[in-house]
Protein backbone atom coordinates (compact mmCIF):
# COMPACT_ATOMS: atom_id res chain seq x y z
CA UNK A 1 0.00 0.00 0.00
CA UNK A 2 2.85 2.32 0.86
CA UNK A 3 4.65 1.67 -2.96
CA UNK A 4 1.27 2.80 -4.55
CA UNK A 5 0.57 5.94 -2.68
CA UNK A 6 4.73 6.79 -3.42
CA UNK A 7 3.36 6.82 -7.25
CA UNK A 8 1.20 9.95 -6.70
CA UNK A 9 4.00 11.64 -5.00
CA UNK A 10 6.75 11.20 -8.36
CA UNK A 11 7.05 14.51 -10.06
CA UNK A 12 5.87 14.27 -13.74
CA UNK A 13 8.37 14.91 -17.00
CA UNK A 14 7.05 18.08 -18.76
CA UNK A 15 9.67 19.64 -20.60
CA UNK A 16 9.30 17.59 -23.59
CA UNK A 17 6.07 17.85 -24.46
CA UNK A 18 6.38 22.13 -23.22
CA UNK A 19 9.00 21.95 -25.99
CA UNK A 20 7.36 20.06 -29.09
CA UNK A 21 4.09 22.63 -28.32
CA UNK A 22 5.98 25.53 -29.18
CA UNK A 23 7.92 24.22 -31.88
CA UNK A 24 4.69 23.24 -33.43
CA UNK A 25 2.98 26.61 -33.08
CA UNK A 26 6.68 27.91 -34.43
CA UNK A 27 6.28 26.03 -37.48
CA UNK A 28 2.50 26.99 -38.36
CA UNK A 29 3.41 30.62 -38.01
CA UNK A 30 6.36 30.40 -40.12
CA UNK A 31 4.42 28.67 -42.79
CA UNK A 32 1.50 30.99 -42.88
CA UNK A 33 3.88 33.77 -43.58
CA UNK A 34 6.09 31.94 -46.31
CA UNK A 35 2.30 31.42 -48.16
CA UNK A 36 1.60 34.75 -47.32
CA UNK A 37 5.08 36.01 -49.21
CA UNK A 38 4.52 33.89 -51.83
CA UNK A 39 1.34 34.91 -52.59
CA UNK A 40 2.74 38.47 -52.88
CA UNK A 41 5.47 37.59 -55.09
CA UNK A 42 4.25 34.88 -57.36
CA UNK A 43 0.41 35.96 -58.44
CA UNK A 44 -1.37 33.06 -60.18
CA UNK A 45 -3.94 32.65 -62.84
CA UNK A 46 -7.49 33.01 -61.80
CA UNK A 47 -10.64 31.86 -63.59
CA UNK A 48 -13.33 33.87 -65.69
CA UNK A 49 -12.89 37.33 -65.49
CA UNK A 50 -8.97 38.46 -65.67
CA UNK A 51 -9.68 41.44 -63.80
CA UNK A 52 -11.55 39.51 -60.94
CA UNK A 53 -10.48 36.89 -58.51
CA UNK A 54 -9.91 39.37 -55.89
CA UNK A 55 -11.52 39.57 -52.35
CA UNK A 56 -14.20 42.27 -53.69
CA UNK A 57 -17.48 43.30 -53.64
CA UNK A 58 -19.28 41.81 -56.32
CA UNK A 59 -22.28 44.06 -58.20
CA UNK A 60 -25.83 42.52 -57.99
CA UNK A 61 -28.93 44.03 -60.09
CA UNK A 62 -31.93 43.08 -58.18
CA UNK A 63 -34.78 42.45 -61.19
CA UNK A 64 -38.68 42.73 -59.47
CA UNK A 65 -39.79 39.38 -61.23
CA UNK A 66 -38.28 36.90 -63.58
CA UNK A 67 -40.04 36.64 -66.63
CA UNK A 68 -41.10 32.76 -67.59
CA UNK A 69 -43.07 31.67 -70.12
CA UNK A 70 -46.78 31.79 -69.58
CA UNK A 71 -49.24 28.74 -70.72
CA UNK A 72 -51.31 29.34 -73.85
CA UNK A 73 -54.51 28.68 -73.83
CA UNK A 74 -58.57 30.13 -73.11
CA UNK A 75 -58.36 31.40 -69.69
CA UNK A 76 -60.88 29.31 -66.94
CA UNK A 77 -62.97 31.65 -65.18
CA UNK A 78 -64.39 29.24 -62.37
CA UNK A 79 -62.08 27.47 -59.94
CA UNK A 80 -63.34 23.87 -60.99
CA UNK A 81 -63.01 22.60 -64.24
CA UNK A 82 -66.29 20.98 -64.53
CA UNK A 83 -68.47 20.56 -67.28
CA UNK A 84 -72.07 22.58 -66.62
CA UNK A 85 -75.35 20.67 -66.63
CA UNK A 86 -77.24 23.81 -67.88
CA UNK A 87 -78.75 23.15 -71.56
CA UNK A 88 -77.31 25.15 -74.40
CA UNK A 89 -79.23 27.79 -75.33
CA UNK A 90 -81.29 27.57 -78.49
CA UNK A 91 -80.01 28.54 -82.10
CA UNK A 92 -80.95 31.70 -83.71
CA UNK A 93 -83.75 31.02 -85.79
CA UNK A 94 -82.44 31.66 -89.55
CA UNK A 95 -84.28 34.14 -91.67
CA UNK A 96 -86.43 32.27 -94.37
CA UNK A 97 -86.12 33.34 -98.04
CA UNK A 98 -89.73 35.31 -99.07
CA UNK A 99 -91.02 33.23 -101.78
CA UNK A 100 -90.98 34.86 -105.04
CA UNK A 101 -94.08 36.20 -106.73
CA UNK A 102 -94.28 36.63 -110.14
CA UNK A 103 -95.94 39.75 -111.53
CA UNK A 104 -98.84 39.93 -114.09
CA UNK A 105 -98.40 40.89 -116.83
CA UNK A 106 -99.70 44.88 -117.37
CA UNK A 107 -102.31 44.05 -119.79
CA UNK A 108 -103.79 41.02 -118.58
CA UNK A 109 -106.38 40.63 -115.80
CA UNK A 110 -105.49 38.88 -112.81
CA UNK A 111 -107.28 35.11 -112.60
CA UNK A 112 -107.60 32.91 -109.53
CA UNK A 113 -106.42 29.86 -109.79
CA UNK A 114 -105.93 26.24 -107.76
CA UNK A 115 -102.19 26.99 -108.79
CA UNK A 116 -101.55 30.19 -108.39
CA UNK A 117 -99.19 30.74 -105.16
CA UNK A 118 -100.61 32.60 -102.33
CA UNK A 119 -98.63 35.21 -100.53
CA UNK A 120 -97.75 34.38 -96.96
CA UNK A 121 -99.86 35.93 -94.45
CA UNK A 122 -98.94 38.29 -92.34
CA UNK A 123 -99.00 37.67 -88.73
CA UNK A 124 -101.88 39.95 -86.69
CA UNK A 125 -99.12 40.03 -83.43
CA UNK A 126 -95.52 42.03 -83.44
CA UNK A 127 -92.62 39.87 -83.74
CA UNK A 128 -90.42 39.67 -80.22
CA UNK A 129 -87.33 41.49 -80.97
CA UNK A 130 -86.72 41.45 -77.36
CA UNK A 131 -84.90 37.94 -77.68
CA UNK A 132 -82.59 39.06 -80.30
CA UNK A 133 -81.08 41.83 -78.05
CA UNK A 134 -80.76 39.34 -75.28
CA UNK A 135 -77.41 38.31 -74.72
CA UNK A 136 -77.20 34.76 -73.90
CA UNK A 137 -74.31 34.26 -70.35
CA UNK A 138 -72.00 31.68 -70.78
CA UNK A 139 -73.56 30.41 -66.78
CA UNK A 140 -76.93 31.16 -67.43
CA UNK A 141 -79.77 28.51 -67.17
CA UNK A 142 -82.66 28.00 -70.21
CA UNK A 143 -85.77 26.95 -69.88
CA UNK A 144 -87.99 25.98 -72.58
CA UNK A 145 -91.36 27.80 -70.76
CA UNK A 146 -92.22 31.29 -70.99
CA UNK A 147 -91.62 34.06 -68.13
CA UNK A 148 -94.03 33.74 -65.55
CA UNK A 149 -97.00 36.42 -65.48
CA UNK A 150 -97.45 38.79 -62.47
CA UNK A 151 -100.42 40.79 -62.17
CA UNK A 152 -102.98 41.28 -59.28
CA UNK A 153 -106.03 39.68 -61.31
CA UNK A 154 -104.58 36.16 -61.26
CA UNK A 155 -105.91 33.67 -58.58
CA UNK A 156 -109.23 36.09 -58.42
CA UNK A 157 -112.49 34.41 -58.91
CA UNK A 158 -115.94 35.74 -59.59
CA UNK A 159 -115.01 39.35 -60.39
CA UNK A 160 -113.42 39.82 -57.45
CA UNK A 161 -110.59 39.37 -55.30
CA UNK A 162 -110.36 37.13 -52.01
CA UNK A 163 -107.01 36.69 -49.97
CA UNK A 164 -106.09 35.93 -46.95
CA UNK A 165 -104.57 38.21 -44.26
CA UNK A 166 -100.98 38.52 -43.03
CA UNK A 167 -101.47 37.18 -39.85
CA UNK A 168 -102.29 33.96 -41.51
CA UNK A 169 -102.20 31.51 -38.29
CA UNK A 170 -100.84 28.26 -41.21
CA UNK A 171 -97.87 29.88 -42.15
CA UNK A 172 -95.67 27.92 -44.73
CA UNK A 173 -96.13 25.23 -43.86
CA UNK A 174 -99.64 24.32 -44.13
CA UNK A 175 -99.83 26.69 -47.18
CA UNK A 176 -102.30 24.02 -49.44
CA UNK A 177 -105.07 23.87 -46.76
CA UNK A 178 -105.26 27.68 -46.78
CA UNK A 179 -105.16 27.59 -50.51
CA UNK A 180 -107.95 25.47 -50.44
CA UNK A 181 -109.91 27.51 -48.18
CA UNK A 182 -110.05 30.70 -50.28
CA UNK A 183 -110.69 28.96 -52.92
CA UNK A 184 -113.30 27.73 -51.54
CA UNK A 185 -114.47 30.89 -50.03
CA UNK A 186 -113.99 32.86 -53.70
CA UNK A 187 -116.16 30.36 -55.37
CA UNK A 188 -118.88 31.12 -53.40
CA UNK A 189 -118.32 34.70 -53.27
CA UNK A 190 -121.34 35.59 -55.45
CA UNK A 191 -120.86 38.83 -57.46
CA UNK A 192 -123.44 38.42 -59.69
CA UNK A 193 -125.83 39.30 -57.10
CA UNK A 194 -124.55 42.62 -56.55
CA UNK A 195 -126.13 46.25 -57.89
CA UNK A 196 -125.17 46.35 -62.05
CA UNK A 197 -123.98 50.04 -61.88
CA UNK A 198 -121.01 48.93 -58.58
CA UNK A 199 -117.88 48.45 -60.76
CA UNK A 200 -115.50 48.69 -57.23
CA UNK A 201 -115.74 48.65 -53.91
CA UNK A 202 -113.06 49.18 -51.05
CA UNK A 203 -112.10 46.40 -49.39
CA UNK A 204 -114.31 43.95 -46.91
CA UNK A 205 -112.47 42.17 -43.92
CA UNK A 206 -114.12 39.44 -42.45
CA UNK A 207 -113.14 37.64 -39.29
CA UNK A 208 -114.06 33.97 -38.61
CA UNK A 209 -112.71 30.40 -36.62
CA UNK A 210 -112.26 26.87 -37.93
CA UNK A 211 -112.31 24.29 -35.78
CA UNK A 212 -111.02 20.93 -35.71
CA UNK A 213 -113.44 19.30 -37.64
CA UNK A 214 -113.82 22.11 -40.26
CA UNK A 215 -116.78 23.43 -39.16
CA UNK A 216 -117.16 27.34 -38.58
CA UNK A 217 -119.49 28.42 -35.83
CA UNK A 218 -121.80 31.21 -37.24
CA UNK A 219 -121.48 33.71 -34.13
CA UNK A 220 -117.50 33.88 -34.96
CA UNK A 221 -117.84 35.27 -38.34
CA UNK A 222 -118.24 39.08 -38.11
CA UNK A 223 -117.22 42.19 -40.43
CA UNK A 224 -114.23 43.95 -38.74
CA UNK A 225 -114.00 46.40 -41.43
CA UNK A 226 -116.85 47.78 -44.03
CA UNK A 227 -116.46 48.57 -47.43
CA UNK A 228 -119.03 51.55 -47.08
CA UNK A 229 -121.76 49.57 -48.91
CA UNK A 230 -124.21 46.49 -46.77
CA UNK A 231 -124.80 44.69 -49.91
CA UNK A 232 -120.88 43.93 -50.25
CA UNK A 233 -120.11 43.58 -46.77
CA UNK A 234 -123.73 41.26 -46.91
CA UNK A 235 -122.24 39.05 -50.08
CA UNK A 236 -118.73 38.72 -48.12
CA UNK A 237 -120.16 37.09 -44.92
CA UNK A 238 -122.70 34.79 -46.41
CA UNK A 239 -119.55 33.66 -49.35
CA UNK A 240 -117.97 32.80 -45.69
CA UNK A 241 -121.35 30.84 -43.80
CA UNK A 242 -121.95 29.07 -47.25
CA UNK A 243 -118.60 27.73 -47.68
CA UNK A 244 -118.85 26.20 -43.98
CA UNK A 245 -117.71 22.88 -43.34
CA UNK A 246 -114.39 23.36 -44.57
CA UNK A 247 -112.19 20.11 -44.75
CA UNK A 248 -110.85 18.65 -40.61
CA UNK A 249 -107.52 20.82 -39.92
CA UNK A 250 -104.36 19.69 -41.14
CA UNK A 251 -102.90 16.56 -37.99
CA UNK A 252 -99.65 18.41 -37.66
CA UNK A 253 -101.93 21.59 -36.97
CA UNK A 254 -100.92 22.34 -32.70
CA UNK A 255 -103.90 24.19 -32.32
CA UNK A 256 -107.89 22.86 -31.90
CA UNK A 257 -108.71 25.67 -34.19
CA UNK A 258 -107.59 28.57 -36.05
CA UNK A 259 -108.53 32.14 -37.02
CA UNK A 260 -108.67 33.41 -40.28
CA UNK A 261 -109.30 36.77 -41.95
CA UNK A 262 -110.14 37.18 -45.16
CA UNK A 263 -109.72 40.07 -47.27
CA UNK A 264 -112.83 40.31 -49.95
CA UNK A 265 -111.96 43.76 -52.35
CA UNK A 266 -114.65 44.38 -55.49
CA UNK A 267 -113.43 44.49 -58.89
CA UNK A 268 -115.30 44.99 -62.22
Amino acid sequence: MSARGDILDRPEPLAGSFWASVTLHVSVFAAIILSAWYQAHHPHETWGDLHGGGLGSVSVTPVARIPLPSESGPVNPVANDTKSLAPTPPPKPKAQPKPKVKAPEPDALPLIERKTPRRPAQPSWEKNTYREQQRDQPNQVYSQSGQRMVSPMIGMSGSGGVSMGDNSPFGNQFGQYAELIRNKVGSNWKTGDLPVNLRTAPPVVVTFTITRDGSVPSRSVRITQSSGNQAVDFSAERAVLESSPFPPLPLGYSRDSADIEFHFELRR
